[in-house]
């Protein structure tokens, strides 16, 4: 019996603009769809409740041996960015919580650019923050540089991003990790999942033999899992530079039935900034006024901001790499794994884009204190001995020492459509995947899987119905929507094309999404959500205010003539704030230029505000197609339907329908292969199989009644009903 999966649908987007019927009112948000039912809370020994711990956690200590020291309800398998916010999620929900990874100093780090958002990311980040989560908390504590990028596009598409100092962010999260209470860490390498007798996990085993049990369990493996590093024809087992690989797990899952495959990443190399000539570079600053990845004010700490460095490629870099492609790990032709297409190595950069005369090469420092330079854009499988001498084909760069080499990376794998939508897998009860090993790239869509991850890990060791997150309601919904609905064998990186209602799902109303779902799950304290209640009070009243102040002749003359300035269009006599915020290139800022702002408000809030009014028609246009398809989409798919023997669907959809199970039909007409055509036949079918079973609970009913009156009558011999009332005739 599958454990039922909580909805959750657009969780506060009507907070600014009110539709009731579309956005209902939050709670209760633990309600089970119509299709599926609880599951009965698993057997524990002693009390079923989470275990609270009064102290703070520190490591495993062993102080009394026996089995009950090593029973949690939760364990987390890795330490990187999924494993860190699925570790928390879990332990800050009450579940007694063990992280395994296979080096503790190396908890929470950064093994590419240490940078956190980006275009579509930092809308990850915003919503992982909106939900409790602690990625945006340590970028915005620990930033070398600030920006937001496409700032002179549209609100929905404008992103956050941070150079962050590697080292100090992974102090940073780590003190976090290891001061949560109710969650412990150990060094070990898993290599075997434990199943009990009805095949639902049960625990995990080491390589040196060592068990561990909890009802739930998460893999996040990162690039760990049979990793293999590349530089040039030189290759090593490891998970990244200087660092072990895993092995013997992927077997294991491999005999437990899982499909599993291989994915290639890469790092560039680092060079010493002290031997870099910055004077002919072209100088990438920060914003003068800081931006927030954080919805708590209280991690709002300005600090000196670094200078980033744009560089080109040069004819010289283009001729080293196309005479020396052969030498490379994927056009050698003994690394077959696909590489990031959104993230690209240079070799094939040059390959693809052969019409181009150079590429963009950012150079970005990876810590205050440290001299490495990381190289954006500038990632290669080349040998070593030929990597210094393209660096120095580079402007700036034509002295450079190189500190590290770049090297290639291919890792094991298991395609997410393995998984539900909650994350859990559809084989084994009570395991969870997230980050790496479902097919992602990139620190922020590990986060964001690791939160939800953890916070169904430890709902289902409470016996507690999962959450699930509509592509609708947030970039984490679209992003887990995608993995486990499409199957994907390159790595998946998140972008704002992705999704369909992105001017919804705006970074600014992350929180007015989000923050309601995670007070409701308990991840939102008390101060916190005092914060949000009353940053959305200041917005509301200020709305308010500028729909009901008006610009009268003889006041605000130097507003009117800017106004009619930047937007091109007369002011009216009698305007209100609100319609003056409406006219193109009018930004709050002009109101507070000439006093008729709120200095009350912050910027974000002040942002808030001119975005939902400003955009006002735009959003409102979008919530209404929304609503008409909210109620098809989410039209439940049972879990044994028989698609082989829905004959009017087209083979493929069969196949691929049959092999992703979506639980809806908007998740069913995003499955590749399947058409609108496929879809069309699917919900005809299932109107059909509805009105049958409508007529065989109205024939059931029926004879029933007959056979009720025939007893009153006295009659005993069983009554048949006329064949224009029964449906199998």
């Amino acid at each position: 019996m599958a454990l039922a999966a909580t909805r959750i649908h657009f969780t506060r987007l009507s907070c600014h603009f009110p539709l009731p019927s579309l956005f209902p009112r939050f709670p209760p948000i633990l309600r089970n769809p119509r299709n599926l039912t609880s599951r009965r809370k698993p057997c524990r020994t002693g009390n079923c409740s989470f275990t609270v711990a009064a102290t703070s956690a520190n490591y495993c200590r062993n102080d009394n041996f026996g089995a009950d020291n090593e029973r949690y309800d939760v364990i987390v398998v890795g330490g990187g960015h999924a494993g860190c916010e699925a570790a928390l999620a879990s332990a800050r929900l009450g579940a007694k919580t063990l992280l395994l990874t296979l080096n503790i100093d190396r908890i929470a780090w950064q093994p590419c650019n240490p940078a956190v958002g980006g275009p579509a990311k930092s809308q990850l980040v915003h919503e992982v923050d909106a939900l409790g989560g602690e990625i945006g908390k340590v970028a915005d504590r620990c930033y070398l540089q600030k920006r937001v990028l496409n700032i002179s596009r549209g609100p929905a598409v404008r992103a956050l991003r941070a150079q962050t100092d590697k080292r100090e962010y992974a102090l940073q999260l780590k003190k976090i990790v290891e001061s949560c209470p109710n969650l412990s860490i150990r060094e070990a390498m898993v290599t075997d999942i434990l199943l009990g007798k009805n095949d639902n996990v049960e625990g995990v085993r080491t390589f040196f033999g060592m068990d561990f049990y909890a009802l739930s369990v998460i893999l996040t493996t990162g690039t760990f899992m049979s990793g293999k590093i590349w530089v040039g024809r030189t290759s090593m087992p490891a998970g990244r530079a200087g660092e072990s690989a895993s092995h013997g797990l992927t077997e294991n899952l491999q005999r437990l039935g899982f499909e599993t495959d291989r994915l290639k990443t890469g790092t560039p190399a680092r060079v010493d900034c002290r031997t870099v000539d910055f004077s002919g570079l072209e100088p990438q600053h920060g914003d003068d006024e800081v931006s927030w990845f954080s919805f708590d004010p209280d991690f709002h700490i300005e600090r000196e901001q670094m200078c980033c460095y744009l560089t080109r490629t040069t004819k010289s870099t283009h001729q080293l790499i196309r005479e020396n492609l052969h030498e490379t790990p994927t056009y050698g032709g003994w690394v077959e794994a696909k590489g990031p297409r959104y993230c690209p190595s240079i070799e094939d950069k040059i390959v693809r884009f052969q019409d181009k005369e150079s590429h963009q090469i950012f150079l970005e420092p990876e810590g205050r204190n440290v001299p490495e330079l990381y190289v954006q854009g500038f990632s290669t499988g080349l040998p070593e001995r030929l990597q210094l001498p393209l660096l120095r084909t580079l402007p700036g760069l034509e002295n450079c020492s190189m500190l590290r080499p770049a090297y290639a990376v291919e890792y094991d794998f298991l395609p997410a459509h393995q998984c539900s939508r909650s994350l859990m897998t559809k084989k084994i009860e009570g395991l969870f995947f997230s980050g790496q090993i479902n097919g992602t790239t990139g620190y922020e869509e590990a986060a964001a899987q690791g939160l939800i991850s953890g916070i169904n890990a430890a709902r289902y060791s409470d016996g507690k119905s999962l959450i699930v997150l509509e592509r609708e309601s947030s970039y984490i919904g679209t992003l887990i929507d995608d993995l486990v609905t499409k199957d994907l064998r390159e790595p998946y990186r998140m972008l704002t094309s992705r999704s369909e209602h992105r001017l919804l799902l705006r970074s600014d109303n992350a929180d007015s999404r989000l923050t309601p779902v995670g007070r409701e799950i308990g991840l939102i304290d008390d101060r916190r959500w005092k914060m949000y209640q009353d940053k959305q009070a200041r917005i509301s009243q200020e709305k308010k205010r500028l729909r009901t102040v008006r610009i009268l002749d003889g006041i605000g003359g130097d507003l009117a003539a800017e106004v009619t300035h930047l937007s091109g269009q007369p002011l009216k006599n009698s305007s209100t704030l609100e319609s003056i915020l409406k006219k193109p290139h009018v930004q709050y800022k002009v109101l507070d230029k000439h006093g008729f702002g709120n200095e009350l408000l912050s910027k974000i809030e002040k942002e808030c505000v001119e975005v939902d009014i400003k955009y006002e028609g735009f959003i409102m246009r979008q919530q209404s197609q929304l609503q008409q398809m909210v109620h098809q989409q989410h039209r439940p798919l049972s879990e044994d339907l028989d698609y082989y023997g829905m004959t009017t669907l087209s083979l493929e959809a069969r196949e691929k329908l049959s092999k992703i199970r979506p639980q809806t039909i908007g998740q069913a007409s995003r499955v590749g292969g399947v058409s609108p055509a496929d879809i069309t036949a699917l919900l005809i079918i299932l109107e059909t199989n509805k009105r049958k079973a409508q007529e065989q609970r109205r024939h059931q009913m029926l004879t029933s009644i007959m056979a009720d009156e025939g007893e009153n009558k006295g009659i005993s011999t069983p009554l048949l009903l006329p064949d224009k009332l029964n449906p199998l005739r």
